[in-house]
């Protein structure tokens, strides 16, 4: 097996960066990076602690993570599994990554800085969705923000309608619960009430 060692190796291999890969880089919201944050209702957020890496999905209506001015983000926590994976991250290491989507479009956006967590009351309130607020808000400063080309949205066909995966050819979270606890959780009764806890527990 070859494996790649240094960093000569690497740009052996891949070359020099070229203008378009690094011009795009700012340490600040630009306004084209406004309107791409403001379109996103998802992102995956990044986290690093003690434990290793976590790669967390966060969703919410399009703009859910609020520019609070050109070098800070803030994004609600919202409801759940209570694992806080990303928070116990965040308050042991503030390092977080950002990868934006927007549905239909290419383009993605990644942001980098550090982060923390805030239970300031007012702060929860103005995040509150159908009258119930987050638990926390996720404050992060930018330190440095760019937009990644379409080739791996393009490669993957992501927003094809004729590529969509049919969900009963995919193992359910009950199926997947049973299995890893040998039946003492999840099941077909986990599936059959999970949509009506959903909703009454989005927020």
């Amino acid at each position: 097996m070859s494996i790649v060692a240094t960093i000569e190796q690497l740009e052996a291999i891949y070359g020099e960066t070229n203008d378009a890969s690094t011009v795009k880089v700012a340490d600040h919201v630009t306004s084209p990076y406004r309107v791409l944050i403001e379109k996103s209702p998802f992102v995956a957020l990044a986290t690093s602690g003690p434990e290793g890496l976590d790669c967390s999905p966060r969703g919410d209506g399009a703009g859910f993570v609020r520019i609070h001015d050109e070098r800070t983000l803030m994004m609600p926590d919202r409801r759940g599994n209570n694992r806080v994976d990303s928070l116990r991250n965040i308050v042991r290491d503030p390092r977080v990554a950002l990868l934006f989507l927007i549905p239909g479009a290419g383009t993605t956006l990644r942001v980098n800085g550090r982060a923390h967590l805030s239970v300031d009351p007012e702060l929860l309130a103005s995040f509150k969705m159908d009258g119930k607020a987050p638990r926390s808000v996720i404050v992060m400063a930018v330190d440095e923000i760019y937009f990644q080309c379409a080739r791996a949205i393009v490669r993957s066909d992501l927003w094809n309608p004729d590529k969509r995966i049919d969900p009963p050819t995919l193992p359910t979270p009950g199926q997947i619960l049973a299995e890893m606890s040998e039946n003492t959780v999840g099941g077909a009764e986990y599936d059959r009430i999970w949509p009506e806890r959903a909703r009454q527990t989005l927020w």
